[in-house]
């Protein structure tokens, strides 16, 4: 069965093709060169300080050093005897499936793709969702208010079993949902998703993300990062769609 809890959606979609809205580089808005073989870790887009108290500097430390090196090293590794070398990240991750002989690629294209976004999507002192822009405007249409998608993504985030990602996300006609995938799944992996589409904000639930400061309470972490938010980002990914 493939995985992905939706919320927010009705039926999952088929060609995915539809929600990609062009280029990898220009719809997923990552620099061209880090989504190009060989993969490279990115730097940090601030210190790694800059997210205290909310995030402390030592986790982020060893979440950006060691766990995405990690990803990344595996990555360009796992490549070498691949019939995907060469393959831009985006479509590393749409020809991935459940083969076995894959699941090296899985799980660190995933990685890298996740954390390069990840990192993106929050910033000191977080960026609200301007009123005025289209992605609100969407947030308030499929969910109401801006209040209950804060809520279903963080039940979503808190939902998650074990490690694994909490997603907003865009499908056909810009139409906004909520998604969970483990590990280091993403709504990009077509042929492993329910309801594939375009990540436009995205939580790491691992808990190397969150357990030296706040070890068993991902409800304060999930808090936390909602602080952090840099909605700049989110607003310029659903607006390349």
């Amino acid at each position: 069965m493939k995985t992905g809890l939706v919320l927010g959606l009705g039926a999952a979609f088929s060609p995915v093709a539809q929600a990609f809205g062009g280029e990898p580089e220009k719809s997923n808005l990552l620099p061209t060169k880090r989504n190009m073989p060989p993969f490279e870790l990115p730097p940090l887009p601030y210190g790694y300080n800059a997210l205290e108290p909310l995030v402390d500097t030592l986790t982020m430390q060893v979440h950006h050093d060691k766990h995405h090196a990690a990803y990344v090293n595996n990555l360009n590794a796992a490549l070498e005897d691949s019939t995907m070398k060469g393959m831009v990240i985006e479509d590393i991750l749409r020809g991935v499936d459940k083969d076995a002989k894959v699941q090296k690629l899985r799980n660190n294209a995933g990685g890298h793709y996740n954390h390069n976004l990840f990192w993106q999507l929050m910033t000191p002192g977080g960026k609200p969702l301007d009123p005025g822009s289209k992605l609100y405007k969407a947030i308030m249409e499929e969910f109401g208010a801006y209040a209950n998608f804060e809520k279903l993504f963080k039940e979503a985030a808190k939902g998650v079993f074990g490690s694994g990602w909490a997603w907003l996300c865009a499908g056909p006609g810009k139409k906004l949902y909520i998604s969970q995938t483990p590990n280091q799944d993403n709504p990009l992996m077509v042929n492993l998703v329910d309801n594939p589409g375009v990540p436009l904000l995205g939580i790491d639930v691992w808990e190397h993300a969150y357990y030296l400061k706040h070890q068993n309470r991902r409800a304060d972490y999930t808090d936390a990062f909602m602080q952090l938010v840099n909605w700049d980002t989110v607003e310029k990914r659903f607006s390349a769609l």
